[in-house]
């Protein structure tokens, strides 16, 4: 079993729904950046997403697109993400994803890529501009290294697509609530139980619910056999330490 898989199976054996946190690197500082993943890790996260800051950011909303503004302000690039996780290797409990586009990856160069991102400790990676039928070779370089090209899945994806997805992927797949960009809502669309009981008929991985998630309540309001084994949150976390918050009390929202 893959271990981002197994940081998911292991919440739901304990009867909670794994959390997911999403912060972009080097936002709101670098140094707060580390300090922010440090305390998401102490306070439970099962695996965090550190987002790699783009300038053209097309899958995310104004949240996520303005921390990212700011981390490549704050000289925040792909290769002091390396630097800083391989300092850190072996402190976190939690899983780690870096979820980013494919110019800065390909830039990087993908053998590289692998070869670091494995040696710092990474466990996966989200590539939302990267389609199925182009990722062949990031997949086969990942897994070389141990590590899962996490598949995104949406209202619009067909259950022949989502097969394609199944037979190759590993860790977990990442269902996105509703077409468009990252960003909180004041509610879950009405079709979120029908994309995840498609998602289940076809992966036996565990399937995450991310964009759009800003509170508990949220999936609190779905019937139990509707709810995900796994909740991504971004936006919400984002504005919260940007207005002063701590990730430590976030979390404490999610897990009470």
């Amino acid at each position: 079993m893959h271990i981002l898989e197994k940081k998911i199976r292991d919440a739901s054996a304990e009867g909670r729904t794994a959390l997911i946190p999403f912060v972009t690197a080097g936002y709101p500082s670098v140094d707060a950046f580390w300090n922010i993943v440090g305390e998401l890790d102490e306070s439970g996260a099962d695996v965090i997403e550190i987002g790699v800051p783009f300038s053209d950011p097309v899958a995310d909303g104004p949240v996520v697109e303005g921390a990212s503004v700011i981390a490549l302000e704050n000289g925040m690039t792909l290769h002091k993400i390396m630097e800083g996780l391989l300092e850190r290797r072996g402190k976190f409990r939690a899983g780690l994803v870096l979820m980013g586009y494919m110019n800065p990856f390909m830039q990087y160069g993908l053998e590289n890529l692998a070869r670091d991102a494995g040696e710092a400790g990474v466990h996966g990676f989200i590539v939302p501009d990267l389609p199925f039928d182009e990722a062949g070779a990031m997949r086969a370089v990942l897994a070389a290294h141990g590590m899962a090209l996490i598949p995104l899945v949406g209202p619009n994806t067909g259950t022949e697509r989502m097969k394609l997805y199944a037979d190759v992927s590993e860790g977990y797949v990442y269902a996105v609530s509703v077409m468009g960009t990252t960003g909180e809502r004041a509610g879950l669309p009405p079709e979120v139980p029908e994309l995840l009981s498609r998602v289940r008929e076809v992966f036996t991985l565990p399937v995450a619910l991310g964009f759009g998630l800003r509170s508990p309540q949220q999936l609190a309001a779905l019937a139990q056999k509707a709810r995900p084994d796994a909740a991504v949150f971004s936006s919400s976390l984002l504005r919260h330490i940007g207005e002063g918050g701590s990730p430590a009390d976030f979390m404490r929202m999610w897990r009470s």
